[in-house]
């Protein structure tokens, strides 16, 4: 971070959460420094902290709440001045505002869309960038509370998503990765997604765009063929599709993607030649027997997904699915749980290995630290490259991949083009 200037506030920064409410901080901190706020050299002790929050789940709310408390511990000890509360857990929970009386800012989601100052400041350093295309969510799944909190879906218009794409690249940035919700129902002004990744694509320079977060069945053949055809597009799908089988599916409320989530990886994979897909599922949700479980196992193997994620299913007040009966017990969903990853390590380990001896582009992203095309920031694993040096972050190089460790890869660095 940088120093502190002589007269101007200070400010420190909590970031808890995803991708999506990284990038609300990046905005709202980007533009007070604009203003004349400096980044404190002390995350400890600054003028103001803001902890922006989640509270998608219990365990994002116990987080925010303990961050919370640890601000205003520190305040009152004199390492803060003031403290803000900002994203999910204040807009969710207005009233928990009386539970902190030491809280200087309550502050929600703001009701429209914040433009940030460019060039933006940046969390996750020079070479890459979350590029946020929209905010809520249409979708009413009935295990998640989202659009409560975050409300309707709301795209950002294009010219503001595109100046921001102009300034990531002119200032150094390798890969793109676009976020929302569900960036397949972005639409402003006449034009859809793939329209909005074309402009991206007509910017001059070497750069990667990575679309994150995609509903199953709002995938469409415009994606695809872009996916293929782009110069910058990375060639990684990341669907999740929750569960796999209908009954499941139509308790939460997902039944438009019963299809694609046992169709449409295949069909991807025929269309899209070496692309990586990623997903993620929901154990122990209501409904889910120990015959409907078995499938989603067996649904899993055949898919052969590069990467996944799973969650043990807690209800959420609020939501539909926390009424439902017929809900397994937690200890079963933990089970299911680590069965679901125990089973995804042995394909990666079988898929990863034919990766062994082969030579790749990658992004360095930090000294030593490398991503290649089928490893998405922050989820997947990474390659480390011990001769990728600190002038090399933001440069693309060729890996040649020698070994596996855990969900990593470990490579040397290959002379481009041979």
């Amino acid at each position: 971070m940088a120093a502190q200037k002589e007269n101007h506030p200070s400010l420190a920064l909590v970031s808890l959460g995803c991708a999506k409410n990284a990038a609300d901080l990046e905005v709202i901190a980007g533009n007070m420094v604009k203003e004349g706020w400096v980044l404190s050299p002390d995350p400890d002790r600054a003028d103001l902290v803001i902890v922006n929050t989640c509270s998608f789940i219990a365990s994002a709310r116990e987080e925010a709440e303990a961050e919370i408390r640890r601000a205003l511990a520190l305040k009152k000890n004199g390492a803060f001045s003031r403290v803000a509360v900002t994203g999910c857990y204040p807009q969710r929970y207005p009233d928990a505002v009386s539970k902190f009386p030491g809280v200087d800012e309550w502050r929600g989601i703001p009701k429209k869309w914040v433009e940030p100052q460019l060039p933006a400041l940046r969390f996750t350093g020079k070479a890459f960038a979350y590029l946020k295309i929209a905010e809520g969510c249409n979708h009413r799944c009935s295990y998640c509370a989202i659009p409560s909190i975050r409300g309707k879906y709301r795209s950002r218009p294009i010219d503001s998503i595109l100046r921001e794409a102009q300034a990531l690249i002119q200032t150094g940035c390798r890969e793109i990765n676009i976020v929302a919700q569900d960036p397949m129902l972005w639409k402003n002004s006449g034009y859809r997604l793939v329209d909005l990744l074309e402009a991206i694509d007509s910017i001059k320079g070497d750069f990667w765009v990575r679309v994150l977060y995609s509903y199953p069945s709002e995938i469409d053949s415009a994606f695809l063929d872009w996916m293929v055809s782009s110069p910058h597009a990375v060639k990684y799908i990341d669907m999740p599709v929750q569960h796999t089988v209908a009954e499941v599916l139509e308790r939460m409320n997902r039944a438009a993607t019963i299809e694609a989530a046992v169709l449409l990886p295949d069909v991807i994979r025929s269309l899209v030649p070496g692309v990586t897909l990623r997903t993620t599922v929901l154990t122990g949700f209501p409904g889910e027997t120990p015959l409907r479980f078995k499938k989603l196992l067996s649904d899993l193997r055949r898919l052969q997904f590069d990467h996944l994620g799973a969650f043990a299913y807690s209800p959420e007040k609020g939501t539909a699915g926390a009424t439902m009966a017929s809900r397994p017990s937690k200890e079963v969903a933990l089970e299911r749980e680590k069965l679901v990853m125990e089973q995804q390590k042995a394909i990666w380990e079988c898929r990863s290995k034919k990766m062994i001896g082969s030579k790749f582009k990658a992004l360095v992203v930090a000294p030593g630290v490398a991503r290649m095309e089928s490893q998405a920031p922050d989820v997947d694993g990474v390659t480390l490259v011990k001769d990728a040096l600190a002038e090399d972050i933001g440069s693309f190089i060729d890996v040649k991949i020698v070994k596996r460790k855990g969900f990593d890869f470990i490579g040397e660095k290959a002379v481009r083009g041979k």
